[in-house]
């Protein structure tokens, strides 16, 4: 009998034992924040800060930006020469071009695409790369001398757009914020020698909107356009201010642009 209830005993105090132990456990794991990721070298998690950043730019949760952030730098470059860019570019025109495909085209001729020039058609990163691909301010006097000289290449996979709607009969407009009287010339030489021959007009900012915003000049061109007849399929720029506003047509695309922000 005494045997028995010393084996009782012990067998209640293991179990007891064992709730307390589970206990403590499930405390412990219940107070640890949950985290999928585990702890990082500094240098990725300055690479992941960075590419929250773009993130965050991209989907126009960062707006009025002026630089890109210091810290940046590499990781920027690495997107921007690295094959990243390029290929997101890629990707997205295909998604444009997937939606064409399934456009009808009226015989009229009033069928139209909106194309931005920089950063759209051509590519500037030569020139933001002696600007620490953004990291340094914006210099007007310093982009306008670069646009001068007219030597932008071309972004392949939006040549490659351009060309299919040209030859899908629809008229393509290319709207430039770059000043009308004085990189017209150098501007208009550049695009046909990279092979954008064919669009429908080239538009300036002229000296009325020398002071308007990008979203109120840009609106506003196409106001007169579709006032003039034209059905508007689609608008493709890098900068959100190339696609707000009014009168945005059918669709819009935003292509990646992490270097600067056109307020």
């Amino acid at each position: 009998m005494e045997q028995h209830m010393i084996s009782a005993m012990v067998k209640r105090a293991h179990e007891i034992f064992i709730i307390f132990f589970l206990a403590v456990f499930s405390k412990a794991i219940a107070t640890k924040p949950y985290s999928i990721t585990s702890s990082a070298p500094a240098a990725d998690s300055v690479s992941n800060d960075c590419l929250s950043w773009r993130l965050a730019v991209e989907a126009n949760n960062v707006r009025g930006w002026l630089t890109v952030p210091a810290q940046c730098l590499g990781y920027i470059e690495a997107y921007m020469i690295g094959g990243q860019y390029e290929q997101d570019v890629k990707y997205i025109v295909e998604q444009i071009e997937s939606y064409v495909t399934g456009l009808i085209v009226g015989n009229d001729g009033m069928d139209a695409w909106i194309l931005d020039v920089d950063d759209t058609c051509l590519s500037n990163l030569f020139y933001y790369k002696g600007k620490k691909y953004g990291c340094e301010p914006y210099d007007p006097s310093g982009f306008k001398a670069w646009a001068m000289r007219g030597g932008c290449p071309a972004i392949p996979a939006v040549l490659g757009l351009f060309t299919k709607l040209v030859e899908s009969r629809f008229k393509v407009f290319l709207v430039t914020g770059r000043d009308e009287e004085t990189l017209a010339p150098a501007t208009i030489a550049n695009l046909h020698s990279q092979g954008f021959i064919g669009y429908g007009r080239l538009i300036f900012r002229n000296q009325t909107f020398k002071v308007k915003s990008a979203v109120v000049f840009k609106s506003e061109i196409r106001k007169q356009l579709m006032e003039q007849g034209y059905r508007i399929w689609g608008n493709v720029g890098d900068q959100w201010t190339d696609l707000q506003g009014e009168y945005l047509g059918n669709r819009t695309f935003k292509l990646p642009n992490p270097m600067y922000c056109v307020p």
